[in-house]
């Protein structure tokens, strides 16, 4: 599979396009998720406070980490999607530093999504940072 779009490149798609679009892009973003598989699917890679179903798996290689995620939701797939296009594959001592949230703002998700489409956010940041920064201690 070839892997998620650059953050910068969704960014540049994302602030052409009109509302209902940004829907479609996000749907499709989900879309590029690598399967997870269903025995992944449990309730310690379950993230809290979400309303739809979230899983986030984290994996290592070579001081990089790389997440298998699924939601039972498409538009929160794609949100899933945007936050793990910021990660995806950096050293984990580089995603425990980085601003998650900051990288995301200028989707500005909370204006275009409803709060309950983007109220499991930063928790499924708090969960990559901890994550990231448990590998990145272990190396």
């Amino acid at each position: 599979m070839a892997g998620l779009t650059a953050l910068s490149e969704i960014l540049e798609e994302y602030q052409l396009v009109e509302t209902e679009d940004r829907y479609r892009l996000l749907i499709d973003l989900g879309r590029q998720l690598e399967p997870m598989p269903d025995a992944l699917k449990t309730d310690a890679t379950k993230v809290r406070g979400c309303s739809a179903s979230v899983w986030v798996y984290p994996t290592v290689a070579e001081g990089r980490l790389h997440f298998l995620a699924d939601s039972n939701a498409a538009i929160t797939k794609g949100i899933v999607a945007l936050v793990l296009s910021a990660v995806q594959d950096r050293p984990a001592a580089e995603v425990a530093r980085m601003d998650i949230a900051e990288a995301l703002a200028p989707f500005e998700l909370r204006k275009h999504l409803s709060a309950n489409r983007t109220q499991g956010v930063p928790n499924m940041i708090a969960l990559i940072q901890e994550t990231a920064e448990r590998y990145a201690a272990a190396a």
